[in-house]
Formats: structure tokens, sequence, C-alpha cells
């Protein structure tokens, strides 16, 4: 295994950010050896650069960790009520910028409204009379997937193949939503 310059230490701990303390107790070589290495006061020898640096190794991988839903999610979720009227939802959504919104009954998430429903309902024959006063209940479409807040990214990324948004809970009750923009973000 190659190892760059014992030089690269401090860069390497400090990338991590992690103290040469925590770095001593991982490592079990004392802290003020460190501090000389990292100074450049003191050549180490070639077991305690190798023990330092695949500390540092494995410290990276450990902060690799997967994100989680918790770690996405936009926290101010804008939610419409089941029995509220259509264009109480094209309003929020007109304000907002948001393209869709979850309805709930309650705190319970039981259906979906989005521009693109509304605008299908038009296009079918509905008019913006009708659906202005009609109940969110009669034109919502299915409701977006619930997932906890420690679900991995990588899940929420598969569900959201089926699905424009997902919704994220903590102890049943809605805390967050990850749309397709938020993890667009990601990337």
């Amino acid at each position: 295994m190659n190892f760059p310059p014992s030089s690269d230490i401090r860069k390497l701990r400090k990338s991590l950010d992690i103290t040469q303390k925590e770095l001593a107790d991982a490592s079990e070589i004392s802290q003020s050896t460190i501090a000389k290495i990292e100074r450049g006061t003191i050549s180490a020898s070639y077991d305690t650069v190798v023990k330092l640096f695949r500390t540092l190794e494995r410290l990276n991988e450990e902060n690799k960790k997967e994100m989680i839903a918790a770690d996405v999610a936009s926290k101010n979720v804008i939610t419409v009520q089941s029995t509220d009227r259509v264009f109480v939802a094209t309003e929020l959504m007109r304000t907002t910028g948001f393209s869709q919104l979850p309805v709930l009954q309650g705190e319970t998430p039981v259906g979906s409204v989005s521009e693109r429903g509304i605008f299908d309902l038009l296009r079918s024959g509905n008019t913006m009379e009708d659906l202005k006063d009609a109940e969110i209940s009669s034109i919502m479409d299915d409701s977006f997937p619930v997932v906890t807040e420690n679900t991995s990214i990588s899940a929420v990324t598969t569900m959201m193949s089926d699905c424009n948004a997902v919704l994220v809970a903590k102890k049943g009750k809605v805390i967050g939503m990850i749309t397709n923009a938020d993890m667009l973000k990601l990337i």
C-alpha cells in the first residue's frame, strides 16, 4: 500500500475534521507524537506512519455513512386538507412555487394534488368554475409514499422512479418531503 508523505497527515486529519487527540485515541499513538510529526520536528518510523494512515483511512470510511431521508427532506411541508376547496390548493401552489402538494386528513396523508393533475382535468372537459369550488378529495391523486426519517437515500431514489415525491415521517407525523428537485441538489 502506498501512502502519501507523512507531511500530509495534518491535511488528512483536518479534512476529516478530527483533532490530534481524536486521532491519537483512534491510532493509539500519543497526541504529542502526532503534533511533532505534523510540525515536522521528528521523523516518524515507517510503522508509526503506516498506523496513522490506516487509522485515517478507517476513520474516513466510517464518516462516509450513507445519507438518510432526514438529511435531504425539505422541512417546511406545505399541505392541504382533503376537505379544502381546489382553489385553496391552486393559490398555495401559485404563491409558494410548488407544483404538487400532499393532501392530509388531519395529520394522515390521504392523497396528493398537482398542477399537472388539475390541468389534465381541465383538458378532459372540466371547467375552471367546476374545479374551483370542488373539494380536493374529489380530484386528488394517490398519496405520496411515506418513509421514516432514517430511510436511506438509495431506497428513496428507487421509490421515486414511480412517483414525484416522498413524505418523510417521524413517529407517524410528516416532518418533511423529498421531491425530484431535492434529489437533483445532491448531484
